[in-house]
């Protein structure tokens, strides 16, 4: 057995490498090394070429000479950046139908006014904001209700109205029972119904409610629920409801000035259709720029010096920018229609700062 496995190892099966041979085993692996790694590196630049073409379209890049492409070609492939779009796609399509921009408003909306609810500083505490939370909640589900009626979508709205039932808040469960049937109005396609057909119907069904929405009813929440105090309307609610009436009439006037075209295809008449989008526009223009005149008046009104710096030239300088935006607007184009609407809220975010100041 013994002279079986010698003869075994000492056959051509397991030959002994001699120092010709080694060399030559050496040399042959190299090479192959050599070859794979650079037949490896081609591949590599073939498929991040190819897919720079996939993406981007044109020509390929030129090679670059270093080789970090190389690392970055193997630490993001194509396919994550496939899921990348996919996903992005997808927050996209959520972020159009839940209408983010107008629902941060909301947002701040209410969170302004319940702070013009607070007396003393002792009234900000943890139950300050459980209650303000407890109203922004049934308000998101409401917002979700307005934008998908039209999908019939009335799982939202059932949320809505168990939160507010939950909350026993009398101006929280009022606000929405108002909303919901101003919103339904507003858009549903039955007999004597939407009233977005129409101009005075669409402003009475929209500004009103977005008022106490917004502002009365979160301020009553906060006042008689959450802090149980009497509900005095101190200077600054006044000064809100009033200028916030001008910002809300313009956001429902304006919005069909980008979308005249999708409106005149649906047979809607409102004012931008019969008016025409232009003298629609400087009405706008002239309305929010009166809100800003009655604003200074009542900031120049005030008792208190700080306040009346503030609220005057803040709104003095909004006025100004609001009026030179206005005139560089090309109307003919989409796009400057619609990034000038986008422009008033974000002045309305910079009111809810303002109204904190009003005294």
């Amino acid at each position: 057995m013994a002279s079986t496995s010698k003869l075994l190892l000492g056959s051509s099966l397991f030959p002994h490498p001699t120092p010709s041979s080694l060399s030559i085993t050496t040399g042959s692996i190299a090479r192959r090394a050599l070859w794979h790694k650079k037949r490896k590196l081609q591949s590599l630049e073939h498929n991040w070429n190819h897919s720079y073409k996939f993406i981007h379209g044109g020509s390929t890049p030129h090679k670059p000479k270093t080789r970090n492409f190389l690392m970055k070609a193997t630490s993001e492939p194509f396919d994550t950046q496939t899921i990348w779009k996919s996903t992005k796609d997808i927050l996209h399509t959520v972020q159009k139908f839940t209408i983010s921009y107008y629902l941060i408003t909301v947002i701040m909306c209410i969170s302004s006014t319940s702070v013009l609810a607070v007396e003393n500083l002792s009234d900000i505490s943890p139950k300050f904001f459980i209650g303000l939370f407890k109203f922004i909640i049934p308000i998101i589900f409401m917002h979700w209700y307005t934008v998908g009626i039209n999908q019939l979508v009335d799982v939202e709205i059932d949320k809505g109205f168990g939160l507010g039932w939950i909350t026993k808040s009398k101006p929280l469960l009022w606000c929405l029972v108002m909303y919901f049937v101003a919103m339904t109005g507003y858009s549903i396609n039955l007999p004597l119904l939407r009233w977005k057909k129409f101009t005075i119907p669409t402003l009475l069904s929209t500004v009103p409610p977005m008022l106490i929405a917004n502002n009365i009813a979160p301020f009553l929440h906060m006042k008689i629920y959450v802090l149980e105090k009497t509900t005095i309307f101190p200077r600054s609610i006044v000064f809100t409801i009033v200028v916030m009436s001008f910002y809300y009439l313009v956001i429902m006037l304006f919005k069909d000035i980008p979308d005249i075209e999708g409106d005149t295809a649906a047979g809607l008449q409102n004012l931008s259709i019969r008016l025409g989008p232009k003298r629609v526009f400087w009405l706008c223009v002239l309305l929010l720029e009166m809100g800003y005149g009655i604003a200074i008046i009542m900031g120049a009104t005030s008792s208190f010096l700080w306040s009346k710096i503030v609220t005057v030239i803040a709104h003095g300088i909004m006025a100004l920018i609001f009026w030179y935006r206005a005139n560089s607007v090309d109307l003919k184009s989409k796009d400057a229609s619609q990034s000038f609407y986008m422009f008033i809220f974000k002045l309305l975010c910079v009111e809810n700062i303002l109204i904190l100041l009003v005294r």
